[in-house]
């Protein structure tokens, strides 16, 4: 059974920085891309981030470019989000998710919850 455990969400001031983790069990990390998508109140679910299978190629939204750094680490199962200058705007739910490619996600974490305070 595949599992992702999303963590590291909280409250923050505009400007400051948050790191969140996905902890993947269930199946060989290492072979399938990782994404980060987030969903605001009243709003769909959008793209992040996401990563291939190694790491070496990495895509982001144009509204976190510059902002945000997406890794992963295959000998510890998990795909991290660095999170700096964080804006208002930013405030979701984050999701990881785990696919075949960067396209299509067959598995979702629970979410962490990122509010950033003006």
């Amino acid at each position: 059974q595949v599992q992702l455990v999303e963590s590291g969400g909280g409250l923050v001031q505009a400007g400051g920085s948050l790191r969140l983790s996905c902890a993947a069990s269930g199946r060989t990390f290492s072979m399938y891309a990782m994404g980060w998508f987030r969903q605001a109140p009243g709003k769909e679910r959008e793209f992040v981030a996401a990563c291939n299978w190694s790491g070496g190629s990495t895509y982001y939204a144009d509204s976190v470019k510059g902002r945000f750094t997406l890794s992963r680490d295959n000998a510890k199962n998990t795909v991290f989000l660095q999170m700096n200058s964080l804006k208002p705007e930013d405030t979701a739910v984050y999701y990881c998710a785990s696919g075949r490619n960067l396209y299509e996600y067959d598995y979702w974490g629970q979410g962490t919850q990122v509010t950033v305070s003006s």
